[in-house]
């Protein structure tokens, strides 16, 4: 529903999509979202989607469902900026064993998952009957399951709170991302805890629909801490609409995996060469 405006007759001819997010300067103002299980889309997995966004310099956020270790990640990408995606599990001592492993490994921020209160599968999931294979390995949980519902089920504290998202800035000295926030109410909250960033998302559509709330989040923040948004994102226009309504970048999901399904890394490079030149192509034409 949201249209940009053309405006002509200005000197377009130096156009700069750099963004800085949490002290890292990122060539495009996108992040590979947090999705599981990349090697159900390519062999290489993980480890040829960081590959891509290290060569385009574009942020990634590891899942926790991730078919690669967050170790050997980092070693087919040392460099690029990684986040670590967390879902918090009733067991504490995993919990800190994994922030632990995500900061040794060179990760520079926590991405809490805070939307989902219960346990929920979609009609869409329900008609599918998907089923991974069951020699598939769940990283880095170390364990072998072929329905991601069954083996996150009884593992996952639910539902969490705001003691647990200061838990879990207590027990990292990483900058911490609240992801699912989608009311002004809970952003201000977000600022009140100490929170680093938030992400306006609806967790891939699976959770209460609605992102037009990312004006009325930034409002309420006001610059004391970052806002990206996530969810639907498919073209460059798409992304310089998120950042005229306030987001400081935009997470990119499917559009990845698809991708990497298509042609391994260089698929996943060749998508965000495309997100690059459709978002220059928009801030020319939106002068």
């Amino acid at each position: 529903r949201y249209r940009l405006l053309t405006r002509v007759l200005r000197d377009v001819s130096k156009q700069d999509t750099a963004v800085t997010v949490l002290g890292s300067i990122l060539d495009l103002p996108v992040v590979i979202a947090p999705t599981a299980q990349h090697s159900l889309a390519h062999d290489d997995g993980e480890r040829a989607t960081a590959k891509a966004a290290a060569a385009l310099n574009v942020g990634m956020v590891v899942s926790s469902w991730a078919s690669c270790s967050i170790e050997d990640i980092s070693d087919a990408a040392p460099v690029g900026v990684r986040w670590f995606h967390l879902t918090l599990q009733k067991d504490v001592a995993r919990n800190k064993a994994l922030l632990a492993r995500a900061e040794k490994a060179g990760c520079t921020a926590v991405v809490l998952t805070v939307d989902q209160p219960v346990a929920r599968r979609t009609c869409i999931e329900y008609r599918n009957e998907f089923l991974v294979g069951s020699d598939t390995m769940f990283c880095p949980f170390n364990s072998c399951y072929n329905s991601h519902h069954n083996f996150m089920v009884p593992i996952l504290e639910n539902p969490i709170t705001w003691g647990d998202v200061v838990w879990t800035k207590t027990n990292t000295s990483l900058p911490v991302v609240l992801k699912g926030i989608l009311s002004a109410e809970d952003a201000e909250e977000a600022v009140r805890r100490g929170v680093d960033a938030i992400c306006v998302s609806n967790h891939g559509g699976r959770q209460l629909d609605g992102l037009d709330v990312l004006p009325d989040v930034v409002r309420v923040v006001g610059g004391r801490l970052e806002v990206y948004m996530d969810g639907g994102v498919r073209t460059g226009a798409d992304i310089l609409k998120a950042l005229a309504l306030g987001a400081k970048c935009v997470f990119v999901g499917r559009p990845v995996l698809w991708a990497l399904a298509y042609q391994g890394e260089d698929g996943v490079r060749q998508a965000l060469q495309v997100l690059n030149d459709e978002l220059r192509v928009a801030m020319a034409h939106t002068g």
